[in-house]
């Protein structure tokens, strides 16, 4: 048997089958945009990934932490430019005596063999921090709807003279410092007879 349909079911107002004065659809689950990660990971489980991360870091003692102006003054050496660095790569071996003096071949051939086994590295990373990124965006999402929904929650029961609400109310509404909040004006007591 379907229930009333009421402001606080979590259901949006343009909830496809849902009308004014409607009812609200008789499901026990929820409705895949407002929970599409359930998960949680063990203590021991959050400390072997941080150890492993740890691991790849101490196989990794060279790195570098650039500055964001050395970031932008380095020349780049991405996609389009990797044909010539082969290129270059090829002439350099068939002709060593075109190589300027200053340039250390034993260095240059150790930054490419760097270069791509941390392109691969990077590639394998990159994939696992996305995944990693993307969840840890979503299940915040999650979290953050269901604030705003108690935030709104709160404001109605402050307006309507629930007792602690406004106290809640007001704190929570400092999160909110660009608007201006709205005065809670308590239900009027009931008349007495």
């Amino acid at each position: 048997m379907s229930q009333p349909l009421t402001y606080d079911s979590g259901l949006r107002y343009d909830t496809p089958g849902l009308t004014w004065d409607g009812s609200l659809p008789n499901s026990n689950t929820t409705m895949p945009s407002d929970n599409r990660i359930s998960a949680s990971i063990t203590a021991a489980d959050k400390t072997a990934v941080i150890t492993a991360v740890d691991t790849i870091r101490s196989k990794l003692p060279f790195l570098l932490n650039l500055t964001a102006a050395e970031r932008k003054e380095l020349p780049k050496l991405g996609d389009k430019t990797l044909a010539f660095d082969e290129k270059c790569a090829g002439y350099m071996a068939a002709h060593p005596e075109l190589v300027p003096g200053f340039v250390n071949s034993a260095e240059l051939a150790k930054d490419r063999a760097l270069r791509t086994d941390l392109n691969d590295i990077s590639r394998a990373l990159g994939t696992l921090l996305e995944g990693v990124d993307d969840t840890l965006m979503l299940a915040s999402s999650e979290a953050y709807m269901a604030d705003l929904s108690f935030y709104q929650s709160v404001r109605q029961a402050a307006q309507r003279g629930v007792v602690g609400a406004d106290t809640i109310y007001s704190d929570l509404n400092q999160r909110f410092p660009g608007r201006a909040a709205k005065p809670v004006v308590p239900a009027p007591a009931p008349a007495k007879a």
